[in-house]
């Protein structure tokens, strides 16, 4: 006996009323009758995609397009829950399938873009939108995803008239004006993007991600003005599990190893389903030889710092234990460096144009035994590789200074000054330990040949120089105000600054005249390539750090430059970077234990010529013996927590704190 005809008639109203249950209690009677009964089967597995059961949207909506291939929404709609499940390719012949059996379906289209958009081909993604757009020309969403995809091919100026067309149709839409923001932000346009923010953030104030983002651009361009109020309200918000910041925003902005797991799990909540993943960790499926093979993923395979400290690494691996593999999958940057690292390793593997899951699985056929990601949670990064399981171990190390908060990296490699032994709650990786720092360096590092006069660098023939060479969103308040007070003690002393951009240094300028210094005594260094920078910081006397994020490899190059470095210790892992530096060098004494008590030292050490050149003799003598700059003995060390990771994978043995 076939169902009542109004039985589906009452369903779908339902379900376009939003009463999914009941709709859905309809949709099933008509299968009772019927199980293989189309609009039944589609129309609940719509419903599954709506509530986000992607397991039981896949079997029903798969189901219906069985029944009834040649039906274009159904396919459009089995594209979109195999594209949330991040199986792209098969999302792609889905929408494909759509357009070919209407070709003026927009939708379709569009989706099509975005899937390009994720498998990391703009240019075929942008096509898809000029597609949707010539059928749909209010098709808002396409306008906007538009102008990502041109952002991603560096065509900014078009991305933002792809937003300004968005916004022209709907001017309250609050993803457009945060992406018109970034894409100005890049173009070097500052202001304006602070600006597309405030309206982004007026008209959403929950967006993901926007407040953080938004208070860390404004700390580039010293924008100083109530921040504390808002620092504070991103705290509670935090607290309460709100995505209210990227985690590499938030560990320059509080202190909180706490807060700074919270926001990271807030981050990755949704992002990579278990739907998506392989749920095994794997083995290796090359054949072996005996030796353990490691990969090494980045962005950052050229004049970057994350190479400068590395490259001394790979080269010592031992290739009689170790075979050791570089997927890279930034910018093709063919630079001296790049050059250098591409002999440094035994493959060198360009990823970029590679979804997310067609690196985990090269990497899996290469046979890697332990996948090390360099990038963690900062700018390029893909997390989603590590998701999709890479290989058996999968380590975080040294991009990020800090928890990813998932479940599937195993390990993050640290120091007992950085990660304490308490503070190990706080991150969702078992802490591998080496014994002196955690941060590598390379002992070949070059030095350029050329002696600076302080004149050709702007800097005062006489008198002490106070330098730091940290990002401009490093600078908060009261580590300037520190700074003030301590150019003020210590007559014609002036401070050294890198130069982010000119806003923000007329911003600083006019922050030191209101603590009442000159802001002639504020110098600005321009951008020089690593080798003639090195040799430039040999005119400053003295580093002074910043918090809560403090030096990393800045206060490594301002040490194998010669430079003594003054911190203090804060509670989280980027608040603690430079204290380890500095034991590892042999400088304990340079650590504080307060802001204040920072202050009392560069003071005390720019009025007493004879102790400040102790230090510094100290520093050149035993610098390049010094646990931090013995690239062979960190390689060593290094490997052996690796023996030790992979030992404990082969026994069938979960990860453990190691070291």
């Amino acid at each position: 006996m076939s169902a009542p005809p109004e039985l589906f008639d009452q369903a779908f109203a339902l379900h376009q009323q939003g009463r999914f249950e009941e709709a859905l209690e309809g949709y099933q009677q008509l299968l009772r009758h019927d199980p293989t009964d189309f609009d039944a089967l589609h129309l609940s597995g719509v419903i599954a995609l709506q509530q986000g059961r992607l397991s039981d949207a896949a079997d029903l909506v798969g189901r219906a397009v069985e029944r009834h291939p040649g039906n274009a929404t159904a396919q459009s709609n089995l594209g979109i829950v195999r594209q949330q499940l991040h199986d792209l390719e098969q999302a792609l012949l889905c929408f494909e399938r759509a357009i070919r059996l209407r070709p003026n379906y927009a939708a379709a289209h569009f989706n099509r873009g975005n899937v390009f958009a994720s498998l990391r081909r703009p240019q075929e993604a942008v096509s898809c939108y000029d597609a949707a757009i010539a059928l749909d020309p209010a098709m808002i969403d396409a306008h906007n995803n538009r102008g990502l995809a041109l952002k991603d091919l560096g065509r900014l100026d078009e991305a933002v008239q792809s937003f300004d067309r968005a916004l022209a149709l709907q001017p309250n839409h609050a993803a457009a004006h945060n992406n018109r923001g970034n894409a100005l932000w890049h173009s070097g346009r500052q202001l304006e993007a602070l600006q597309s923010f405030d309206a982004a953030l007026a008209l959403q104030p929950d967006m993901p991600m926007l407040r953080g983002d938004r208070l860390r651009k404004r700390l580039q361009l010293a924008e100083w003005r109530n921040l504390s109020v808002d620092l504070s309200d991103l705290a509670r918000r935090a607290a309460q599990g709100e995505a209210v910041a990227p985690p590499f925003a938030m560990l320059g902005l509080l202190d909180s190893p706490p807060l700074h797991r919270r926001v990271a799990e807030a981050y990755a909540r949704g992002r990579w389903p278990g739907e998506a993943r392989w749920s095994e960790p794997g083995t290796s499926a090359a054949g072996r030889d005996g030796r353990i093979h490691i990969g090494y993923f980045s962005a950052d395979f050229h004049s970057h710092a994350t190479a400068f400290l590395m490259a001394g690494l790979f080269e010592r691996h031992d290739r009689a234990r170790f075979k050791v593999t570089a997927y890279s999958f930034g910018p093709t940057v063919e630079d001296a460096m790049r050059q250098r690292l591409r002999s440094a390793f035994d493959q060198f593997v360009e990823v970029g144009g590679l979804s997310d899951r067609e690196v985990a699985a090269l990497s899996r056929s290469h046979g890697i035994d332990i996948a090390v990601d360099l990038k963690g949670y900062t700018e390029l990064s893909r997390p989603g590789i590590f998701a999709c399981r890479a290989a058996p171990v999968q380590v975080n190390y040294l991009g990020y200074p800090g928890t990813m908060a998932v479940d599937f990296m195993d390990y993050l490699i640290a120091d007992p000054i950085v990660i304490p032994e308490r503070s190990r709650v706080h991150f969702s990786e078992k802490i591998a330990y080496l014994p002196h720092s955690y941060q590598v360096n390379d002992d070949r590092r070059e030095v350029a040949d050329r002696v600076f006069s302080r004149a050709e660098l702007g800097l005062p023939q006489e008198g002490v120089v106070f330098c730091c060479f940290n990002n401009g969103y490093k600078i908060l308040p009261d580590t300037f105000d520190a700074w003030m007070r301590v150019l003020t003690a210590v007559d014609g002393s002036v401070l050294w600054l890198f130069h982010s951009n000119e806003h923000g240094a007329s911003k600083l300028r006019l922050a030191a005249k209101a603590r009442g210094v000159d802001p002639s005594r504020l110098r600005f260094a321009q951008f020089m390539p690593q080798a003639e920078h090195l040799a430039r910081l040999r005119a400053a006397d003295l580093f002074l750090d910043t918090a809560p994020y403090n030096a990393h490899t800045t206060a490594s190059d301002a040490l194998w430059a010669g430079v003594p470095v003054i911190t203090w210790l804060g509670e989280s892992f980027a608040a603690r970077v430079a204290g380890s530096l500095l034991h590892a060098v042999g400088l304990p004494e340079m650590v504080c234990a307060t802001q204040k008590d920072m202050e009392t030292l560069a003071i005390d050490l720019a009025q007493t010529p004879g102790r400040l050149a102790s230090v510094r003799s100290r520093l050149a003598d035993g610098r390049k013996a010094s646990p931090l700059f013995d690239t062979a003995a960190f390689t060593r060390h290094l490997e052996a927590l690796y023996e030790a990771m992979v030992q404990r994978a082969r026994d069938g043995l979960a990860p453990e704190h190691l070291g």
